[in-house]
């Protein structure tokens, strides 16, 4: 069993910027493709960014790229979030999951318990 464990949310200004982390447990962490989504209140769960096995591939949605980038450390069995110049649109509950191969794909096997982003304007 796959545990992730987010941390690094928290109250920011606008414009501000913050670091999301997380934590995989095991020791398969570098195999598979990570992932960071969000959830906004009355919102579906959408994706934000990804990024695969090694670090070589990533990808984001339109509404952060420039603004987020996403990387991992396999070392560390961790991967990370740089978001930078933040909106009160980016306000929501933030998600890491593992993807279930190697690569960015649609599937996702894993969740973490999220961790809060809040932008205040």
């Amino acid at each position: 069993q796959v545990q992730l464990v987010e941390s690094g949310g928290g109250l920011v200004q606008t414009g501000g910027s913050l670091r999301l982390s997380c934590l995989a447990s095991g020791r398969t962490f570098s195999r598979y493709a990570m992932g960071w989504f969000r959830q906004a209140p009355g919102k579906e769960r959408e994706f934000v960014a990804g990024i695969s096995w090694n670090g070589g591939s990533t990808s984001y949605a339109d509404s952060v790229k420039g603004r987020f980038i996403i990387s991992r450390d396999n070392a560390k069995n961790t991967v990370y979030l740089r978001m930078n110049s933040l909106k009160p649109e980016d306000t929501a509950v933030y998600y890491c999951g593992r993807g279930k191969i190697a690569i960015m794909t649609n599937a996702w096997d894993y969740w973490g318990q999220g961790t809060q982003v809040t932008v205040s304007s």
